[in-house]
């Protein structure tokens, strides 16, 4: 019914119209109904409804506005902020100093909020002004800035891999499991990167300031403790088995509420914008989702997953030269296509090929995790790049691209650490019996 070349045309007709410009869900039911009207001459839009309504009817998605509300709470309440300062004070004897903040504040801020895009916009809010009065080389501030806020969806919990999970039905707690050793690993590599390129070129630094009195850094510990506390209400909640990932969302947004409310910051202002954003952020994910959904049921009608899987099957390589091929493709994707949109359109004609290599889905789920952290910082569409541009709000995005370049190699060599050693993602998920 459809040929290799189908493919490869109706690919190219999803690239270049959202190289025009379209919105992403728009580009991807565009492309859907192309295929449905050229093969079947429409017939299949008269599923569309029916699967708008299974698609949203499933209680794992109700997390997605959850985490995002969980995340805009704390930081209009100021805890990030807070945090951020606190990790810059204990975190100020390392050669690169506050750039190693801007890599832990990401780590923390990501275990609260699932969001890279969230991540991203909130640390470089609050640290790029320290960073000028200070005289770094604002090209690794950008880059440790876009490239720490990729944590977002890796460390748990993540709104990419509750999409993940919901699409391939691989359960949420263990995919959140998976991504804690990668994640942590991940922002080790980049702070290693950080000290190396410090001792090399200490100019990159700039003026570097005495540190805070030690009962001043003592005292602002205090700090760290709401997200921390956060974290383990979330985390601890599903791995105790006290509830699912979507109630444990809930239970960290009643957290959050209280948390705010008891610094004082919570007025029904802040709350109206924090529901706002909330609400913006998971209907364009959501569209996304839907338009998604629809794609994969057309090209699951017309064969394609099994005609690519037999055709890349074909080539008769070992599993490890596989991954390279695909690491390879996902990095030229992630050039054109927004991450989310990338990993939900690629899911059903490459999963198949890679289980039928031995991975477990789990270990594909953070793999898939992994490549859409390079598509947030891959030029010239990645998310990350603009909107740290658009915080700092002087220069070019050229200035952010040349930052995040050495952080790619972080992420390419965690690539092929999971791809050698599988166990440094699935060790948790075993520990837990998955």
């Amino acid at each position: 019914m459809i040929s290799i070349l189908g493919i490869a045309i109706g690919f190219g007709f999803m690239l270049l119209i959202m190289l025009a410009g379209l919105h992403v869900a728009t580009t991807l039911f565009a492309t859907a109904a192309l295929g449905s009207w050229w093969y079947f001459g429409g017939t299949m839009f008269q599923p569309l409804g029916t699967m708008m309504w299974g698609t949203l009817n499933n209680f794992i998605l109700v997390s997605i506005p959850l985490y995002i509300l969980m995340g805009e709470l704390l930081v209009r309440g100021g805890v990030t902020e807070r945090m951020y300062v606190a990790l810059a004070d204990w975190l100020h004897p390392l050669p690169g100093s506050l750039l190693h903040t801007n890599i832990a504040a990401s780590t923390l801020f990501a275990s609260i909020s699932g969001s890279s895009v969230a991540t991203a916009a909130t640390i470089g809010t609050v640290a790029l002004p320290s960073f000028r009065k200070r005289g770094y080389e604002e090209k690794w501030v950008l880059g440790s800035v876009a490239s720490g806020a990729t944590l977002g969806i890796l460390i748990p919990p993540s709104i990419n891999m509750i999409i993940y999970g919901a699409i391939t039905s691989t359960s949420i707690g263990a995919l959140f499991a998976a991504g804690f050793v990668p994640g942590l690993l991940l922002a080790a590599m980049f702070s290693g990167l950080i000290v190396v390129a410090a001792i090399l070129k200490p100019s990159i630094v700039g003026r570097r300031e005495a540190a805070p009195p030690l009962r001043e850094r003592i005292g602002r510990l205090k700090d760290l403790l709401p997200p921390v506390f956060i974290f383990l209400t979330v985390m601890g909640s599903i791995y105790a088995g006290w509830a699912t990932p979507t109630e444990a969302a809930a239970v960290g947004v009643v957290a959050s509420f209280v948390l705010v409310a008891a610094t004082g910051n919570l007025s029904l202002v802040m709350l109206k914008q924090s529901l706002l954003a909330t609400t913006s952020v998971s209907a364009m994910m959501l569209l996304i989702l839907i338009a998604a959904f629809y794609l994969n049921f057309i090209i699951g009608v017309l064969g394609v997953p099994a005609m690519v899987s037999g055709f890349i099957a074909g080539f008769d390589v070992a599993a490890w030269q596989m991954i390279l091929l695909l690491t390879i493709l996902y990095l030229i994707l992630g050039c054109f296509m927004d991450s989310l949109a990338m990993m939900i359109a690629t899911i059903p004609i490459v999963m198949p090929v890679v289980t039928s290599l031995g991975y477990d889905p789990v270990w594909f789920g953070i793999y898939l995790v992994i490549m859409c952290e390079l598509a947030l910082i891959t030029p010239p569409v990645g998310m990350n790049l603009y909107v740290v541009q658009g915080v700092r709000g002087q220069g070019t995005v050229a200035e952010v691209i040349s930052g995040v370049t050495p952080f790619l190699i972080c992420l390419l060599g965690l690539t092929a650490l999971i791809t050698a050693f599988p166990e440094i993602v699935m060790w948790l998920p075993h520990m837990q019996g998955r």
